[in-house]
């Protein structure tokens, strides 16, 4: 498409509407215009020209506000479904999160799942949804500033007439102006700050030109923040994982791929007492306990081996830290923060195989609740199989089928089968806390609960950020341009000698209340008339 050449003489882009050089009307439209439309200076954006190519319809597309308002919409839409369950990062980590959202959750959880939304701010679809905001930030900000630097770099300081006319504010009078009211003229704007232009008797005062590239400035700190945000999905710049250990475990430190591990040699729990404080008798005479200082003792090992495919860990001793609440272990770019607790948490039951008939012990088992065997040797020809383990037993289904809530062993159950000498293919039985059933009938073996023991279970939460900085520059970045955009304004201010008339406009991007003002300041003690607002 060829340029548009101008009377004055200007070579102006294809869709401008407005001539850069000297503002004359260079469309149908505008020249039907009661005033102008200033927004872009009338300049030729490339969305509004080229609608041909597949390209055209991409730039055309993203360079839309309302398109940039949906993906923004959509993005707070799909972060809202993604509070309604617990993301992966608060669920047991000892459980497959697709068996965890199933169980727990039943339908909806297996499709929450499906759809990512259990991880959503790693999921692909997310990031994308990110990804095309910031492009359209990018398109949208290249669709505008450019035309709009080319417009205001390229204007004339003499307008044309009707570029003159079709302005808010504007009035001419037929009057000899003297050399005198000039001169006063000149001296009252700059004492207002105004860059003073003058060309052929005509002058242009212009200030706060810079206000008008604070929108682009949120735009490129907005980009900045979302290539920060979009880093977190890359391996090793982020790590924002949840780890519970129990006391005498040993567990790899998530998000370190495999480099390090963390023991928990003991978890320790100190209550405030009445004793210690009136400030905590109302909540220790409402919740009985309040913590006063929970911590982990941990020890971190490295893995001598990690880079060595195939080989067992070789675990090399770190260090030795007590992890509390706001003193985290630090290691690597890798703080460790104590976040939780869970006391009590079951870890085996026993059983002891009694005889009904005489009540004869015959032998003992401890079932781990979170390793369990297939089969466990009484001794004697007696052995327990375990048919069938529910972390959380929660009733039976209308077939009679046992049920478990979650894997989480809040209420185990067990389905035995007990194997003996009198009974070589066994005696079934279901035993549960404070219920046994025998579903296949009466037996002369029973299951009887002897004991149980508990662990204290640490919640750590693993946290690695080298994104922060990026995600810092963009905010300042961004809070720049809110300053540059909301404090300042663009003002510009025309006086032209057109044969015996005066002619004089102004024009702002905002506050034009304060624009009337200093033109009343700016032309006092002259001859020169104020412009009339042509919208009121």
């Amino acid at each position: 498409m060829g340029k548009v050449k101008c009377e004055c003489g200007h070579v102006n882009p294809h869709g401008t509407v407005l001539c850069e050089s000297c503002g004359r009307a260079l469309t149908e439209g505008a020249k039907q215009e009661s005033l102008h439309d200033m927004r872009y200076e009338g300049s030729a954006r490339r969305s509004q020209t080229y609608n041909k190519s597949i390209i055209d319809k991409i730039w055309n597309f993203f360079s839309s506000v309302k398109v940039g308002i949906w993906l923004i919409v959509l993005t707070l839409v799909s972060a809202s479904i993604g509070t309604i369950l617990p993301q992966k990062f608060f669920i047991p980590n000892n459980i497959p999160p697709e068996q965890y959202y199933e169980d727990v959750y039943g339908t909806f959880g297996k499709y929450y799942y499906m759809l990512g939304f259990h991880d959503l701010y790693n999921s692909v679809w997310f990031i994308a949804l990110i990804a095309a905001i910031g492009v359209s930030l990018v398109i949208c900000s290249l669709d505008r500033v450019i035309p709009l630097y080319r417009a205001l770099k390229t204007q004339r300081v003499a307008r044309h007439e009707t570029f003159l006319k079709k302005q808010r504010l504007f009035t001419k009078q037929e009057m000899a102006v003297t050399e005198a009211d000039m001169e006063t003229l000149k001296k009252n704007l700059q004492a207002k700050r105004y860059r003073v232009r003058e060309e052929d008797g005509s002058i242009l005062a212009e200030k706060g030109r810079f206000s008008r590239w604070g929108p682009y400035i949120n735009h490129i700190g907005l980009i900045i923040f979302l290539i920060g945000a979009m880093l977190r999905s890359v391996n090793g710049m982020y790590v924002d994982e949840l780890l519970w250990i129990r006391e005498g475990e040993t567990r790899q430190i998530p998000g370190t791929e495999g480099q390090y591990y963390l023991k928990n040699e003991k978890f320790i729990i100190e209550n405030y007492s009445k004793e210690d404080s009136e400030v905590f008798d109302e909540a220790l005479e409402r919740n009985g306990t309040v913590a006063k200082n929970y911590q982990t003792n941990a020890v971190l090992y490295e893995d001598k081996n990690q880079k060595v495919i195939g080989q067992d860990p070789e675990l090399k001793k770190v260090k030795d830290e007590e992890i509390r609440v706001n003193e985290p272990l630090k290691f690597d770019n890798y703080a460790i923060y104590q976040t939780s607790f869970r006391q009590d948490e079951m870890k085996a039951m026993q059983f002891g195989l009694t005889e009904k008939k005489t009540g004869k012990e015959v032998g003992q088992v401890t079932i781990d609740l979170f390793e369990q065997e297939d089969t466990y040797d009484v001794g004697e020809g007696y052995q327990i199989k375990l048919l069938g383990y529910y972390p959380d037993f929660s009733g039976f289904s209308d077939s009679g089928e046992p049920q478990t809530k979650s894997p989480v062993p809040n209420n185990p159950a067990f389905l035995f089968n007990m194997v003996s000498p009198e009974h070589p293919e066994g005696e079934v039985s279901f035993v549960a806390i404070r219920q046994t059933i025998e579903p296949l009938g009466d037996t002369d073996y029973k299951m009887e609960f002897k004991s149980l023991e508990t662990q204290n279970i640490s919640a750590l939460t693993v946290r690695k950020d080298l994104t922060l900085w990026i995600l810092g520059i963009g905010g300042i970045i961004f809070m720049i341009g809110v300053i540059q955009g909301s404090y300042w304004n663009h003002r510009r201010i025309w006086f032209r000698k057109i044969n015996d008339e005066i002619h004089v406009a102004a024009h702002t991007n905002k506050n034009w209340h304060g624009l009337k003002r200093e033109i009343t300041t700016v032309v006092e003690g002259t001859s020169i008339p104020e412009p009339k607002d042509q919208q009121s």
